[in-house]
């Protein structure tokens, strides 16, 4: 017995009944060679941790676009927060650890430079819309790798594919848009548990907003400070899932409500607040340039290192490599295609 199947046997006697189990995956897509020391879950974690979207995630905007400060989120400590989050919910509620960190790290891979902006001019642009969550996906299933994709399980793939809330409710009872599996549906809370509070957190320390802003009803639920909203919303959380023998990941009506109310506060008094709203402006029109720039010329896009897959379109090749840039590479970029560059001789 190598180590990957003694880990395996030991999962169902450490795991609550409705875990899901590495030995009970659903597979891949393409049958591959099982590891001897990982579990599918641990291999699936490492295959996205090492991959180049993964490590571009250091030089994307979270919430404040290149900023100066060396304590704002980037959307790669976003993920790390996600997933520390996510983490403690499924140690504490005896699920798959290895499976919920998988999903966690992989549940961006898909966003654009410049945060949710990039998103909104490429959903604009391009044909059939444009959003961060499929795009994640076609990150893992097809982009890595030179067009090989990651080969992930079918559990991870699923959680990716249903962690955004959009601007709906957070406790959706439509199985549709539910993952299938409980670490799933743990991640998809984490996201928002981690996002609405370091928001608050770094919007607090760049002085768009004061703590004291937040109206009361909210901060009485959630707490003041970023280390006592993180505790309260996973204490809630944790409760919550317990009391309903875990058969669904969820939270407390009056937590619910506040952290949706705190979401809508933060789009109004944050993400659309002037001194943030300005420098996305710039961005976009910056993204637009380049997506209609390189679909007018081909041959530029093909040799800045953008790639056409077999039965893509030119738009849908320029908006994966939109995607996948940096801020800085995106900047970069277009000074070099738009500003005039000092002759140089042969």
């Amino acid at each position: 017995m190598n180590i990957r199947q003694s880990l395996e046997e030991f999962e169902p006697q450490a795991f609550s009944a409705k875990a899901c189990l590495s030995s009970k995956s659903q597979g891949r897509k393409f049958p591959s060679k099982l590891c001897t020391i990982r579990t599918v879950f641990q291999h699936d974690r490492d295959r996205i941790l090492h991959s180049k979207s993964f490590r571009r995630l250091k030089d994307k905007t979270q919430v404040f676009l290149s900023p100066e400060g060396d304590h704002y989120r980037t959307r790669l400590t976003h993920t790390l927060e996600v997933s520390q989050v996510a983490r403690t919910i499924s140690r504490a509620l005896r699920l798959n650890e290895d499976l919920t960190e998988a999903i966690s790290l992989g549940h961006d891979l898909g966003h654009t430079p410049f945060g949710h902006v990039g998103e909104r001019v490429l959903n604009e642009l391009v044909p059939g819309g444009f959003h961060h969550v499929r795009q994640s996906l076609r990150v893992v299933d097809k982009l890595e790798k030179d067009g090989k994709g990651l080969n992930l399980t079918y559990e991870v793939r699923d959680g990716i594919l249903k962690h955004s809330k959009g601007q709906g409710g957070l406790l959706t009872p439509d199985a549709a848009s539910c993952a299938q599996t409980l670490e799933g549906q743990v991640v998809r809370l984490a996201d928002i548990i981690a996002y609405v509070s370091h928001d608050l957190d770094d919007a607090t320390r760049g002085h768009v907003i004061k703590g004291a802003d937040v109206p009361k009803d909210i901060s009485d639920v959630v707490g003041l400070r970023h280390s006592c909203r993180i505790d309260r919303m996973i204490r809630d959380l944790i409760s919550e899932s317990m009391a309903v023998d875990c058969c669904q990941i969820r939270l407390s009506v009056e937590m619910d409500e506040a952290i949706r109310a705190l979401r809508s506060w933060l789009f109004e008094h944050v993400y659309q607040a002037e001194s943030v709203q300005t420098e996305f402006d710039k961005a976009s029109h910056l993204l637009r340039d380049l997506f209609l720039y390189f679909c007018d010329k081909e041959d530029i896009f093909l040799q800045y290192g953008g790639r056409r897959f077999p039965g893509d379109s030119l738009e849908v090749s320029v908006a994966d490599f939109i995607a996948g840039m940096t801020d800085r590479f995106a900047l970069s970029l277009y000074r070099e295609c738009f500003f005039p560059q000092p002759w140089k001789s042969i």
